[in-house]
This record gives structure tokens, C-alpha cells and sequence, in this order.
């Protein structure tokens, strides 16, 4: 990226701007893996079970499951101060972190912190949306999801070495001050392609050429019932309700599932626990690379490009069923990664869809209300996985992992219909 000037234009502006969407989700994941990576030292320091600690999870994610609230907040008020707003509360809920000294009070800051940290997935999509062309949105979702991964891998190390280096308090602090940081930039540099001064003329009209014209806003606010109605909502909601618990997994459970039954310790952990989310990274670009490979060399169309990188997706994930038989620790940790990956292939492929199949002031309002279905999804299944962990261990549930992702390729290919321009 090149510039004229410090008030001149910039050369591939929408690529600066993705990569600032993706700065701040890499924070937002950052935040909530915290309390995972550290769970064996506070459930310990603060006498939590593992069943209480189910219910902190969640109240996590009953909270983040108010996405829609987020996703019309957002395309209602607009991106840059909506997103500022949610990014400043979500940083010091996570900071606050540091002051529970019991169960109740870490499940009241972690609903509080789900409903701020909502406003991530709605508001990358509603960038996306606006700043790409649709041969190019498949890619640029796939950059701006990265931050998922890459915030959940860097956890482990960073917050294992402030628990060493200080406190579990401490590490809340951390990782919560980081966001403020962002928060500044993001108001210092991000605005709207319509409104941007370093926005080249060119740049503008290659975007605007490259979108849909039957997806352009129709300058209303969404409306939830009418988004309700249409089957290609459902047809995204479904798969994400299926999806979604292998991310839930790897986020709140794995260092759990690595304490209590590999018998890893804290370092081993800060060793391991990141790799199936430096997998995830690359699954992000694959997905949205195998879409645009198809649309390329085939006649195939976008929306059948996306189902595609789906399904493959759907079969790699079939291979985390197999990690409760392995005896190899090792091998464990490799299926876990290839679930990693081939979540985020599937995953990425999916939210994109958002942005292919419904006008620019709904994208943050479906994109956010899709996200509920999801994380209702990881709730149910923390939930189960709370209860009943103790008694039945971990493998039914990674061999149920490897099942759902199949179901939710089917229904994607059932339920959804492309929208053809008048």
C-alpha cells in the first residue's frame, strides 16, 4: 500500500481497512479467550467447578447471542462510532475481570462482556459488505475472520506468561488495555468508502462496479420480521447453529480437555493450546480461496462456489471425531488443528453469505441475528458438555462435532436460493 501525502489518497484502501477490521477482532478474541487459558487457575484460586464454570461460559454466550441488538445498533448508527462504542465497553468489562472473587460475579461480567463482544462478527461483515466487490468478498471475509483465530492462539502464551509474570487478575488487565489502544485508531482512521478523504476516485468506483445492484440499501432501517420470512436466513442461521460448538470447544474447553485429561500443565499448555488456531488462520483464506478458484475455472455460480467450500469443510471436520480414541497426545492436538482449519473454512464461508444474499442495511442485522443461532448452538452444547463431561468424558462429544458440520452442509444446499437481479 502506497500514499500520496499524509491527507492523500491511498492505493488499495480496502485491504488498510480489513486489516483494521481484523486488528480489532483479533483483540475482541483475544478478550474472551482469556478466561479459558486461565480457567485452570481460576476455577482453582476461586473454588469453581466444572459445572459452574458451564454456566459462566454460558451466560457468556446467552448474552453474545444478542448479536441482532449489535448488527441493528451498527447499521443504524453507522459502523465507525457504533463499532467505537462496543470496542471501548467490551475492553474495560474485560478488565474488570480482574476484580470477581466468585462464580456469580465472573458469569454477570461475562454476559456483559458477550453483549459488547457481539458487535465483532456483524460489524466485519457490514465492512466487508461496504468496502469490497463481490469477487472479492470471499477473501477479504476470510482476512477480517482471521482475527478469531489469531486472537484465540495468541492467548495462551500472553496470558500464561502474566499469570506467571504477575497474577490471573493481571492478565485480564492486559489483554483488556490492548482494545482501548485500538479503539484510537479505529477512530482516527476508519470511515466509510462514501466518506473516506484518502478514498481514490478510482478505488470508489471499482468497488461500487463490483457490487450488486439488487443488494444496493434501499435507505430503510432493517426489518428483523421481514429478514424472518426469508428462507436464505434460514438457510444461514441453520448451518451456523450446527457449526458453531467446535469453535466453542476449542475456545473454552481445550485447555480443560488438556489439564484434566492429556495431563498437560500450565507451560504445556502455553506450548500447545494455540496451534488449532493457528490452523484456523489458514482455514480462513482456504475457504474463501476455494470459492473464488471455482468461480474462476468453472461456470459454477458465487453461491454455489460458497456451498462447495463448505462441504469440504464439512468433511475435513470429521476427522476431530477421532480425538478421544488416539492415544497419542500429539496425534490429539494434530486432529484438533485440522478441526480448527476446517472449521474456519466452513465457518468464514458461511457468515460471507450474508453479504451475497441480502442489501447493504440488513447485512449487520442478518449477519448479527445468523450469529444468535450460532452461539445458541455453542451455548446448548457447553451447556451438555458441563453437565455431563464427569460422567461420559470428552469423546461423544468430539465424535458429535464430526457429525454436525454434515447435517448443516446439507441444509445449506436445501435452503438456500440465489437472488437473481430484476
Amino acid at each position: 500500500m502506497s500514499s500520496v501525502g499524509l491527507r492523500g489518497k491511498f492505493k488499495g484502501l480496502r485491504w488498510a481497512m480489513i486489516l483494521l477490521i481484523m486488528t480489532g477482532s483479533i483483540i475482541n478474541y483475544l478478550t474472551r479467550a482469556t478466561l479459558s487459558v486461565a480457567a485452570p487457575t481460576v476455577l482453582k484460586d476461586l473454588h469453581i467447578d466444572t459445572q459452574h464454570y458451564s454456566w459462566i461460559t454460558g451466560a457468556f454466550q446467552g448474552a453474545i447471542m444478542l448479536q441482532p441488538l449489535a448488527g441493528y445498533v451498527l447499521d443504524s448508527m453507522g459502523l465507525k462510532l457504533g463499532f467505537a462504542m462496543f470496542a471501548l465497553a467490551w475492553s474495560l468489562i474485560n478488565m474488570s475481570h480482574g476484580l470477581a472473587n466468585s462464580w456469580q460475579m465472573l458469569a454477570g461480567l461475562r454476559a456483559a462482556l458477550g453483549l459488547a463482544e457481539g458487535s465483532a462478527n456483524p460489524a466485519g461483515m457490514k465492512a466487508t459488505a461496504e468496502w469490497f466487490p463481490a469477487k472479492e468478498r470471499g477473501i477479504a471475509g476470510g482476512l477480517y475472520n482471521i482475527g478469531a483465530s489469531v486472537g484465540s492462539m495468541l492467548a495462551p502464551p500472553l496470558v500464561v506468561w502474566a499469570i506467571l509474570t504477575w497474577n490471573w487478575q493481571a492478565a485480564f488487565v492486559v489483554t483488556g488495555s490492548l482494545g482501548l489502544v485500538w479503539v484510537a485508531a479505529w477512530l482516527l482512521l476508519y470511515d466509510s468508502p462514501d466518506k473516506h478523504k484518502s478514498l481514490s476516485a478510482e478505488e470508489r468506483e471499482y468497488i461500487r462496479s463490483g457490487q450488486e445492484k439488487h443488494l444496493e440499501s434501499d435507505g430503510g432501517r432493517p426489518s428483523i420480521g421481514a429478514i424472518l420470512k426469508q428462507r436464505n436466513f434460514w438457510g444461514i442461521a441453520l448451518p451456523r447453529f450446527l457449526a458453531d460448538p467446535t469453535w466453542g470447544t476449542l475456545t473454552f474447553w481445550l485447555p480443560l480437555y488438556l489439564t484434566s485429561v492429556r495431563h498437560f500443565n500450565l507451560k504445556q499448555i502455553a506450548l500447545f493450546a494455540w496451534l488449532p488456531f493457528l490452523a484456523a488462520d489458514f482455514g480462513c483464506v482456504f475457504g474463501g480461496m476455494v470459492a473464488a478458484t471455482l468461480q474462476k475455472h468453472t461456470r459454477i455460480s458465487l453461491i454455489n462456489a460458497r456451498r462447495s467450500a463448505f462441504t469440504l469443510g464439512a468433511i475435513l471436520m470429521m476427522g476431530v471425531a477421532f480425538v478421544g480414541v488416539v492415544e497419542s497426545p500429539y496425534v490429539a492436538i494434530a486432529l484438533l488443528s485440522l478441526a480448527g482449519f476446517a472449521h474456519q473454512t466452513l465457518s468464514v464461508t458461511v457468515i460471507t453469505m450474508s453479504s451475497d444474499l441480502f442489501r447493504r442495511n440488513e447485512v449487520a442485522t442478518v449477519a448479527g441475528m445468523a450469529g444468535t443461532f450460532g452461539n445458541g448452538g455453542l451455548l446448548i452444547f457447553s451447556l451438555v458438555v458441563g453437565a455431563s463431561v464427569t460422567t461420559i468424558g470428552y469423546t461423544p462429544f468430539f465424535i458429535c462435532l464430526g457429525v454436525l458440520d454434515l447435517v448443516g452442509a446439507a441444509l445449506l444446499w436445501i435452503l438456500v436460493r440465489e437472488r437473481k437481479q430484476a
